[in-house]
């Protein structure tokens, strides 16, 4: 039986460490799908997820028409992978922008946290589904075996709620 708690947990904690997703609205995925550094704020598993963009961007300017939004993600090393769907809102809220800027953001905003191009972008997830890498050594060694990958690898599947 599968453990959405364990596949959930193992999201989040790739998701701090790797931190780079694609992100779109989600009527126009997969085609306007971006590369944005995901920030999650403290341990809460269950967002929201922060991004910094600028004012220009499709993804920025796609807000006033739809909060719609798709986030996949691949660990690196390909441990885990997911498909996040849920609500991307703009906030202007000087404390959250102060807790989370560092400098890879200050690199790319000429005018810091007063830049008039500085966006930052609120994800919260809704539904999501993640998968476990079931292949590698041991499904192999499974496979030589003669049992069956697949009935295996349904314990590294979760769909779960985010919100």
């Amino acid at each position: 039986m599968t453990d959405d708690s364990d596949i959930t947990a193992a999201f989040w904690e790739y998701l701090r460490s790797d931190r780079t997703v694609m992100l779109g609205m989600e009527a126009d995925a997969p085609t306007t799908l971006r590369p944005m550094t995901a920030l999650v704020d403290g341990d809460d598993d269950r967002g929201p997820i922060w991004f910094f963009t600028a004012t220009d961007t499709a993804i920025a300017q796609g807000l006033g028409t739809q909060d719609l939004a798709i986030l996949t993600f691949a660990a690196k090393g390909h441990a885990v992978f997911a498909t996040v769907h849920g609500h991307l809102t703009r906030t202007t809220d000087r404390a959250t922008i102060d807790r989370l800027w560092n400098p890879w953001v200050a690199a790319w905003y000429e005018g810091g946290k007063d830049d008039p191009k500085l966006a930052l972008l609120r994800f919260d997830p809704a539904t999501a589904e993640i998968w476990r890498n079931g292949s590698g050594l041991l499904a192999g060694l499974k496979l030589l075996l003669g049992r069956d990958p697949k009935a295996d690898y349904r314990d590294n599947v979760a769909k779960v709620s985010l919100d």
